[in-house]
C-alpha cells in the first residue's frame, strides 16, 4: 500500500481506535487518533468542549484537527470521530490525502458497545438508540460515499480484524 494516510471511518462504537491502534501496528505506521489529538492539545475532554462550545464548536475543532493531521508528513492510520464526515470539506480532504475504510457493525452492535458509555457527548441522552439510529441513517451514507473499503468489523477480534484489514489493503 503506498497511500500516505488511512482514515478509518465509521460510527462511534466501531472499533475505529482499537483497531486503528492494532492496524497500525500491523502496518508499521503511527497511529492517530483525532479525539485524542484534540483532548491533547486542548487540554479540555470531549464533553467539556461540547458543553462550552457546542457540537459545532467542537466539529470545527475536528476539522482543524484533521488538517493539522493531513498535513504531517508520517502517512499515518488515523481514527476520525463518527461526525468528521458530516462535512464535505472533511470528506474531501480524506479522500485526497489517503485511502478511507469505513468500519462497518450493525446497529445492534452499537447499541450494545455505547449501552454503558458515559464518554460520549451524543449519547447523554434518554433515548440512546433512537439516537443511535438517527445518527446511522444520516451518516451511513456519507461514509460509503468516500469509503475505499467497506470492512464488517462486527464479528472479529481487534486483532484479526487488522489483520484481514491489511490483507485486503495490500491489493488496494
Amino acid at each position: 500500500m503506498t497511500t500516505r494516510h488511512l482514515f478509518l471511518i465509521g460510527p462511534m462504537g466501531a472499533g475505529k481506535s482499537t483497531i486503528g491502534k492494532q492496524l497500525a501496528s500491523v502496518l508499521g505506521r503511527p497511529f492517530l487518533d483525532i479525539d485524542l489529538e484534540i483532548v491533547k492539545s486542548t487540554g479540555a475532554d470531549i464533553q467539556w468542549i461540547f458543553d462550552m462550545e457546542g457540537e459545532d464548536g467542537f466539529r470545527q475543532r475536528e476539522s482543524n484537527m484533521l488538517m493539522r493531521t493531513i498535513s504531517s508528513s508520517t502517512p499515518s492510520v488515523i481514527a476520525t470521530g463518527g461526525g468528521i464526515v458530516l462535512s464535505s470539506d472533511n470528506r474531501n480532504a480524506m479522500t485526497t490525502a489517503g485511502k478511507v475504510v469505513y468500519l462497518w457493525v450493525t446497529k445492534q452492535q452499537l447499541y450494545e458497545r455505547t449501552e454503558r458509555d458515559k464518554k460520549r457527548p451524543l449519547l447523554q441522552v434518554e433515548d440512546r438508540k433512537s439516537t443511535i439510529d438517527l445518527l446511522y441513517e444520516q451518516r451511513d451514507p456519507l461514509y460509503r460515499e468516500i469509503a475505499d473499503i467497506v470492512f464488517r468489523s462486527s464479528s472479529f477480534h481487534a486483532q484479526q480484524v487488522a489483520a484481514e484489514l491489511a490483507d485486503q489493503l495490500s491489493v488496494i
